[in-house]
């Protein structure tokens, strides 16, 4: 193709409603201004509790500005991509690249085998040539129920891909289709035959691996159905085991082919050695044995967030980007591949536990160790050698994921998240020095965004408790109701739930999705944040060690019936759960104790000064509605255990009653 002749593959356009932003933006800006001149100017003269509150309320509040600016840097300046594929085939032909898909678990008891193989399935599925696809599952678990589930699914990809082609199937994990289209449409024959058949297999391959999940043991007359299953036979341990590498499906030369003779992508299952005194480095350990968002697109590319995203070999090890070159796709493919048995070889030796030991794995190569967030720090690294990254969300999804389903599985993945960005922030891979001079200014500040999570915490948590505190005492913190300084509070609280109300519908939300949204803002401030940042404190102090904890997916019907209700999930006892319960059950008595010195015509405060205080109040109680509800009115295995219903009311009487 001439220069003069080159067409992009895609184009990029200012976000929707970017002068809205920036209207909004600019308002807040300017009540920010005036709440904090409303706090210099109205500084207490009276010593003791007031002025010691009054501090803690301003530097809460100062600490919110400072935020809100960084946060800025993420938002203002937000494009979308939109493709041309009919270009790609007239610039690239048939030489499109090779392309490796990892799939990760870690635990077949949280990461339920068959939704592994359902996911294994679906990128099997994708739309892309097969001879040039390789799907690699790293099971971290070492699990022969992974294996079994995994075999199965190979067997049944040879019906699934074909039926997915020929009826332009979109849903392409098994599971997830069939419980969309739960009856057979019977306008198509054709169809209709290919549709039974397709769900009679797929049900006798749920039956199958569901049977030995009960069972917790693959039986020794199923281990005979594939020489995979006898690498567990030696003893092998989750945290002590050979490195069990098995290609269940040799893709290349078009030797295995699906019913109707056509090409099935490459298919590994790889367990990384582990042995005792060796640190295997969690997720990114297991990665690295298998290598070789949307306002940030604007700012030198999204973070890597560790799904759902494709990488050029060369950026993730280690390699600099160098402009102008270009990858000639048809002499990489024409490059010859190496005998399956040199391959299981070659790919054997980086799987043990100590390929790592005197190379640059894990600094300069793969994925970085040492952190719970290492997609972050990687994604960091590699923008810092100029590889540039974009964001792409097309309108049909190119990825089905699970997110966990129970209040308790997200605040502990959040917890997880928080304390990798805090830890980034204080080690060398702060984007402000390790970015300096390599990424621009305006991508360094978003990360920012990101590395302080976890330090919200302390001014969210002492908003929501010491005002409520201090309403018991009579201590006013905010304008009167009857001052011109309430316009400035008032208009970012308009401002603020209007706006994020209308972003919210506008991506496709409702409005009982944007109130569990509030919800989580606040629990997951006060809890998830709060755990990370004391977790980072903690280890720096050193009185705790790095450790990775795996976010359940495994879950019942029931708990499926109500997260589809969209009704909150607990259940089970926890220490968040008694803080979110505390901090609600004394608001509520807050609440009860104004209320009643109204009634009675006899309120001991002064309702003009203190009626911010007093919507605050309302406010965190109006979140909370369903934790109430949880803890008093429902019945189901979803509601709060009693005992933290019990704990969580002498805490809040105790708080209560010091007042």
């Amino acid at each position: 193709m001439e220069k003069n002749d080159y067409m992009p593959l895609f184009e990029s356009k200012a976000g929707k409603w970017r002068g809205v932003y920036w209207f909004y933006a600019i308002s807040m800006a300017v009540s920010i201004s005036f709440i904090f001149i409303y706090r210099v100017m109205h500084f207490p003269q009276q010593t003791g509790l007031t002025r010691w509150a009054w501090i803690g309320i301003s530097m809460a509040e100062l600490w919110f500005i400072i935020y809100w600016i960084i946060a800025q840097f993420v938002r203002y300046r937000a494009v979308s991509r939109y493709t041309f594929k009919d270009r790609l085939s007239r610039r690239h032909g048939d030489d499109l690249p090779r392309i490796d898909i990892f799939v990760s678990t870690a635990d077949p008891q949280l990461e339920p085998p068959l939704m592994v193989a359902d996911t294994v399935l679906s990128v099997m599925a994708y739309d892309y040539p097969p001879e040039k696809l390789s799907v690699y599952l790293s099971d971290d678990g070492c699990s022969d129920l992974v294996f079994y589930a995994l075999y199965e699914a190979s067997k049944f990809s040879r019906v699934w891909l074909p039926f997915c082609k020929s009826f332009n199937v979109e849903l392409r994990a098994p599971k997830a289709y069939f419980s969309a289209v739960k009856q057979v449409p019977s306008d198509d024959p054709t169809f209709a035959k290919e549709w039974r058949e397709v769900k009679r297999l797929y049900n006798e391959m749920e039956e199958g691996i569901t049977d030995i999940m009960k069972l917790g043991r693959v039986p020794d007359h199923l281990r005979k159905h594939h020489k995979g299953l006898r690498e567990w036979e030696s003893g092998a341990s989750r945290t002590n085991h050979h490195t069990i590498l098995q290609v269940l499906i040799d893709g290349r030369g078009n030797k295995e082919v699906d019913i109707e003779g056509k090409p099935l992508p490459m298919l590994v299952y790889l367990a990384r050695e582990k042995r005792p005194g060796y640190p295997h480095n969690f997720k990114a350990g297991a990665m690295n044995a298998l290598v070789e968002l949307l306002a940030l697109d604007a700012h030198g590319g999204p973070l890597y967030i560790g799904s759902c995203c494709f990488h050029q070999r060369d950026a993730l090890t280690g390699k600099k980007y160098e402009k102008g070159s270009h990858i000639n796709w048809k002499l990489v493919n024409e490059i010859q591949e190496p005998e399956i048995e040199n391959l299981l070889e070659e790919t054997t030796k980086l799987a043990n536990c100590s390929y790592e030991e005197n190379s640059s794995w894990g600094t300069e190569m793969g994925l970085k160790y040492g952190c719970p967030s290492e997609d972050v720090v990687t994604g960091l690294s590699i923008q810092c050698k100029g590889w540039r990254s974009v964001y792409f969300n097309p309108g049909r999804k190119g990825f089905l994921g699970v997110a966990p389903v129970t209040l308790l599985s997200s605040l502990i993945q959040q917890t997880r998240w928080s304390e990798g960005f805090l830890q980034i922030f204080l080690s060398k891979y702060c984007s402000l020095i390790y970015g300096h001079g390599k990424i621009p200014i305006q991508l360094q500040i978003s990360y920012i965004c990101y590395n302080l999570w976890g330090a919200n915490c302390l001014a969210t948590l002492y908003y929501v408790t010491v005002p409520t505190f201090c309403l018991l005492k009579g201590i006013n913190l905010f304008p009167q109701f009857s001052s011109n300084w309430i316009l400035p509070y008032a208009y970012i609280l308009v401002a603020k739930y209007t706006y994020s109300l209308g972003e919210f519908l506008s991506c496709g939300g409702t409005l009982k999705g944007w109130y569990n949204d509030q919800r989580m803002w606040l629990y997951k401030r006060v809890t998830s944040y709060l755990f990370g940042f004391c977790q980072i404190i903690m280890r720096y102090l050193g009185f705790a060690e790095l450790n990775f904890v795996i976010t359940g997916k495994n879950v019942d019907d029931d708990v499926s019936k109500r997260f589809e209700q969209e009704m909150m999930e607990f259940g089970t006892a926890s220490s968040m759960f008694i803080i979110l319960a505390t901090i609600a059950l004394f608001n509520l008595l807050t609440s009860i104790s104004i209320a009643r010195s109204i009634i009675i015509k006899k309120p001991a405060i002064d309702l003009d000064s203190c009626a911010l205080q007093i919507l605050l109040n309302g406010v965190v109680i109006i979140i909370n509605l369903p934790l109430f509800e949880a803890l008093f009115l429902r019945k189901d295995q979803g509601c709060m255990p009693a005992s933290v219903t019990c704990q969580s009311i002498i805490l809040a009487a105790l708080a209560y009653m010091l007042r």
